[in-house]
């Protein structure tokens, strides 16, 4: 029961506090207006380990890779804590193992970028119904254009109703469910 609680507690904690980290990641890539009251609390709350690991890990082409190598460490020692919580024995095979644990880190981003990216769109939807001049309505516009350009060129709105999210949608559950996939066939390895 403990066990439980504890690793309910790590994986909220440090699974929040990933999700910053990928959202000022994703808030930077994407170009989100940097003076809007989410970015700086992102900003805010992650700054003091970022600032840091800019010293050790540079950034690449324009990307903040300190930010997104943050997250994924968070995400491999939630992945590490779930299988230690489970009792299995790293010191069997411990190169495997850490291979694999970077994996399943890699994979949690994913997933995780993949909900964010949801959760977005659906945001925006419901938005334009209910309040279109909201002042979180240019960021969440900023986030999501970029995805749902590729099917606004292709597929124009009917009756001034805008497809396009529907379609993103359709695509992000089905890219989630291959990510399903691929974890358990990654944690098989371990088997």
């Amino acid at each position: 029961m403990s066990n439980q609680i504890l690793l309910f507690l790590l994986d909220t904690i440090l699974g929040l506090f990933s999700l910053a980290l990928l959202l000022r990641f994703y808030f930077q890539l994407l170009r989100v207006p940097y003076y809007n009251p989410i970015s700086q609390f992102l900003i805010a709350i992650t700054d003091f380990i970022v600032r840091p690991t800019r010293r050790f890990v540079p950034g690449w082409g324009g990307l903040d890779l300190s930010t997104l190598i943050l997250a994924w460490l968070l995400e491999c020692v939630i992945v590490t804590s779930v299988f230690m919580m489970q009792d299995y024995n790293f010191g069997a095979n411990i190169g495997t193992a850490s291979g694999v644990m970077g994996l399943l880190g890699i994979i949690e981003i994913i997933k995780t970028t993949l909900y964010i990216v949801m959760m977005m769109i659906i945001l925006q939807a419901v938005l334009s119904w209910i309040n279109p001049n909201s002042p979180l309505a240019p960021l969440l516009d900023s986030f999501t254009r970029p995805f749902l350009r590729v099917f606004r060129k292709y597929i124009p709105p009917i009756a001034n109703v805008d497809l396009s999210p529907l379609f993103v949608l359709i695509i992000i559950q089905l890219l989630l469910m291959i990510v399903a996939g691929v974890h358990m066939e990654i944690a098989a390895m371990l088997q």
